[in-house]
Formats: structure tokens, C-alpha cells, sequence
């Protein structure tokens, strides 16, 4: 048997036994207790948040971009405006940007959902409240935020739900 013979035997029962591992593609769990970093089709709310926790772990602003009506309003309370506070809003546009920058700046960002304080459903709308911790990690800083988010979504024309109005009110 020839030297070159042996190798390339070697490198094919490697491969063989190395499967469908790619080295360059990253797992897609980080755990076994990550079993639900899964992209659901977003066909209840619950599925929305699944993904919306999916799309911040993995920075996934594709993902993050389909959990968005149209017509989606991000509004949050800003105690440094004006004389007593003020509510800040915007749209679906500058959200995106928004998120993408912070996506792009964090080198990893952790979401988790806690309880649901309530959940109203009406025909094709849901109101849901939920509690969050939120841990973001760059290289010159780490934040931690624990809050609660008012989410009001609706039932699109294509079955799948999205979120029409996000009301942060965490306390930073």
C-alpha cells in the first residue's frame, strides 16, 4: 500500500465520519437547555416572542425586520426630557436602524422572558405584558436591564401574527 494511499483512505473516513459538520457555520444552540433558540412561523404571539428572542441572541436583523407590522410604533418614557419626562416614540424605519446598530455594536446580547403579567386576546389582536432581563456585552461596556414590555400585535393578512406597538418600561 502506497503512503498516498493510506492518507487518502485516512481523509475519507474522516470526512465520513465528520458528517454534515461545517466548521464555518456556528451552532445553532448554544446548549441543550437552548432548545428554544428555534425560528418558529409566528403563528400565535408566543411565536413572536420566541423569535424576537431568536433574532436578538444570533443578531438576526432579517428575522428581527419580519417581526414588524407596517405600521409599527416603538414608544418608551424618557425622565430627561422636558421639565417632567416625556414619551418618545417612533416608527417601524427607525427602529430597524436602530436595532441594527445595536446588533452590530454588541458582541453578545442575551434575552430572556419571564412571567406574562397579562394577555388580552380580541378577534385578531393581542395585548401582551411581559417581564424581561436583557444582558448586552460589547468591548467596552456590559449593560443589564431588567424591564417590561407592553406588546400590542395583530394577525397579518398571511396568518402570521406581528407586533404593531412595542411600549418598553424598563427603569434604566
Amino acid at each position: 500500500m502506497k503512503a498516498t494511499d493510506f492518507y487518502t483512505g485516512i481523509l475519507i473516513v474522516g470526512l465520513a465520519l465528520m458528517g454534515c459538520l461545517n466548521p464555518f457555520s456556528p451552532e445553532l444552540t448554544r446548549s441543550l437547555e437552548s432548545a428554544d433558540l428555534i425560528v418558529t412561523e409566528q403563528k400565535s404571539p408566543e411565536e413572536v416572542l420566541q423569535n424576537f428572542k431568536v433574532s436578538y441572541i444570533f443578531k438576526d436583523s432579517l428575522l428581527y425586520s419580519g417581526l414588524l407590522d407596517t405600521a409599527f410604533v416603538f414608544e418608551y418614557y424618557d425622565p430627561e426630557m422636558g421639565t417632567s419626562g416625556q414619551n418618545i416614540t417612533w416608527t417601524r424605519e427607525t427602529e430597524l436602524r436602530t436595532t441594527g446598530r445595536m446588533f452590530r455594536h454588541f458582541q453578545v446580547i442575551d434575552l430572556i422572558w419571564h412571567s406574562t403579567i397579562y394577555e388580552l386576546t380580541d378577534n385578531d389582536t393581542t395585548w401582551i405584558s411581559k417581564q424581561f432581563d436583557l444582558t448586552m456585552v460589547s468591548a467596552e461596556t456590559d449593560y443589564h436591564v431588567t424591564g417590561r414590555a407592553e406588546f400590542t400585535m395583530r394577525k397579518c393578512w398571511d396568518n402570521r401574527w406581528r407586533i404593531k406597538r412595542w411600549k418598553d418600561e424598563s427603569e434604566l
